[in-house]
């Protein structure tokens, strides 16, 4: 996947879950959030190899970037 691709999921993501759930209501919310998208990628990453997908790593890892910008946002 190229640059922009990956930028383009990640903006996509995070528009989607800023238009679903609105800003966090507080940074608390956020650290939440993203430990919850962290932990769905640490349990992608610590499958066994051959039982891992590519394209649930990719999206696991897009939602965790999309979250750490949606917090950037929010925050602001």
């Amino acid at each position: 996947m190229k640059q922009a691709q990956a930028l383009q999921k990640i903006n996509d993501e995070t528009t989607r879950a800023r238009n679903i759930h609105g800003a966090f209501n507080s940074a608390h919310e956020g650290l939440a959030v993203i430990q919850e998208e962290f932990e769905g990628l640490k349990y992608e990453v610590f499958k066994p190899f051959e039982k891992r997908s590519l394209e649930k790593l990719r999206d696991e890892t897009t939602q965790l970037a999309a979250m750490a910008l949606k917090f950037i946002i929010d925050l602001t």
